[in-house]
């Protein structure tokens, strides 16, 4: 890396100023005092500074050790809220790319070692008998708000925190559009029918590789079954049940910057007035 800012990843992990003014992005110099030898990956250029990553997976202990020294990790989704939105969504992307390289090290297609293109995304193929280049992926999924006119459809899985409801998400699969996937998620999840699917916004997710794809919908039926076992419990919520249990502290909504609460704050009225501080 010749010039511009690098962002250090370790594993889910981001490098963060140790006097919490957001991440520590390190120039060439820095970069020569503790590894001398890396190869960060490119991530791109916006007019004026060069953007790259390197993640500490793959260096020698002794660099490693030494960037660590530098700064202090931190996990990017607990941070991703209280972060500028540009500062995030660098670091997002650069969380993504890392992980990316590290699982496509050897080619799916002949099995021999893969290498990094130059100032490009992707790898290549090192057999000069297949010579492949291979790319990054996202995967499509859905999230959908599914509502019957004042009440809408929530759901929490086992894993989450107590009190949590969220919108109910999938992957789609291969041959389905995403409405079909909406139609088929919501049908399995929870066996309600839906219509009137209407698309509403999108957010990449580097945390899965996903790219969430948000909507709305209507629903064509009420009444709940549990059916995949994906979730632990879900339920219909009027609006006047969302904002008292959330008052009361009964319920607890998706955090502010996930796309699963731009589509409630879409279907609840002046949102921002009723929840100010989630």
């Amino acid at each position: 890396m010749q010039a511009g800012l690098c962002v250090v990843v370790r594993g889910d992990d981001i490098l963060f100023d140790p006097a919490g003014d957001g991440p520590l992005l390190l120039n060439h110099q820095m970069l020569l005092d503790c590894a001398a030898d890396s190869r960060p990956l490119f991530l791109g250029h916006d007019g004026e500074t060069g953007y790259f990553v390197l993640d500490l997976a793959q260096l020698p202990e002794s660099s490693s050790l030494c960037l660590s020294t530098l700064g202090v990790f931190a996990a990017l989704r607990r941070c991703a809220a209280i972060l500028p939105a540009q500062t995030a969504a660098l670091l997002g992307y650069a969380r993504a790319v890392s992980g990316w390289h590290a699982r496509s090290r050897f080619c799916p297609g002949c099995g021999h070692p893969t290498r990094p293109r130059v100032n490009a995304q992707g790898r290549v193929c090192s057999n000069p008998g297949c010579g492949r280049e291979h790319f990054p992926r996202v995967d499509p999924a859905v999230i959908v708000l599914v509502h019957d006119g004042d009440r809408c459809l929530l759901g929490r899985q086992s894993a989450w925190k107590p009190r949590v409801y969220s919108a109910l998400a999938g992957y789609v699969e291969p041959g389905e559009s995403a409405e079909d996937a909406v139609a088929r998620e919501i049908r399995e999840e929870a066996g309600i029918e839906v219509d009137s699917v209407r698309y509403h916004s999108s957010q990449p997710w580097p945390f899965s590789g996903a790219l969430m794809l948000g909507f709305h919908a209507r629903a064509a039926s009420t009444r709940i079954t549990l059916g995949d076992r994906e979730l632990e419990d879900a339920g219909w919520f009027s609006r006047r049940d969302i904002i008292t249990s959330v008052q009361s502290g009964e319920l607890c909504l998706p955090a502010g910057e996930t796309i699963a609460r731009r589509l409630l704050d879409a279907w609840l009225p002046d949102a921002d007035g009723i929840f100010p501080a989630l």
